[in-house]
């Protein structure tokens, strides 16, 4: 399903020197998976995500999704393709202007949707997240856990085969995540929809994912099964990243 060969990227610091975010790294993450990404703060998580749908285009390697050779499109087809991956984001993203189905709506819109269709989906997205009966609510007006909530409606409504979901959990409340967590496994198991998620919280690793990829300081420290919540990492590293609290 996701095939990330050899993939890197570096930025340009003000002092003109370079940083590296993401040393080559090669992934196979299969079709219908829940796989995470999992490491420090500045272990290049989210970077790594990122280069999925190449809102940060690599330096060098491919990125294939469903087939699709990412890194070979124009800006176009690059647009089409991104229709077919879904993205959650750690603080929301909703537009404050908009209700929650106005937000729901808003990709169907940009992809040009009719609007009888649109509204269909809205609805059975809003359904499906367990938020038919705030549709015409604003953002202001819901909980942490509800905002993530629209925010997952949002990225299912294209039918897309993959979601990439950075840090979803990280802003909200115990009690709250777990409702998250359900919500993207009942998607996965209903849909077969791939999810990659970016998190720091051995929890979410445990309860959600079927494989992880341990990162440390831009590199791929190798990537792990999860089997009953048990997590059986080989090197140094990534049994430190995995330990027990």
């Amino acid at each position: 399903m996701i095939t990330l060969d050899n993939v890197s990227k570096r930025y340009q610091n003000r002092d003109k020197t370079w940083f590296t975010a993401v040393e080559p790294t090669s992934l196979q993450i299969e079709a219908g998976e829940i796989f995470g990404l999992m490491g420090y703060s500045g272990a290049g998580k989210s970077t790594l995500l990122r280069l999925i749908n190449l809102l940060e285009r690599p330096d060098t390697g491919t990125v294939t999704v469903a087939g699709q050779e990412l890194t070979s499109l124009n800006a176009a087809q690059l647009r089409r393709a991104r229709q077919n991956i879904g993205m959650v984001f750690q603080q929301f993203n909703l537009l404050s202007n908009r209700t929650v189905a106005g937000n729901v709506a808003f990709p169907l819109e940009i992809a040009g949707w009719p609007s009888e269709k649109i509204q269909a989906r809205v609805a059975e997205c809003l359904e499906i997240v367990g938020l038919e009966n705030r549709a015409a609510h604003y953002p202001a007006q819901l909980s942490g856990g509800q905002k993530q909530r629209v925010g997952i409606a949002r990225a299912l409504a294209p039918n897309p085969q993959v979601i990439l979901a950075d840090e979803p959990t990280s802003a909200l409340d115990p009690a709250t995540t777990r409702s998250v967590l359900e919500c993207l496994e009942d998607i996965n198991k209903r849909f077969n929809v791939t999810i990659v998620i970016v998190t720091h919280e051995m929890s979410v690793l445990r309860r959600l994912c079927d494989r992880a990829a341990l990162l440390h300081q831009g590199k791929l420290v190798e990537t792990v099964c999860v089997n009953n919540n048990r997590i059986h990492a080989q090197s140094e590293i990534g049994r430190e990243l995995v330990r027990e609290d």
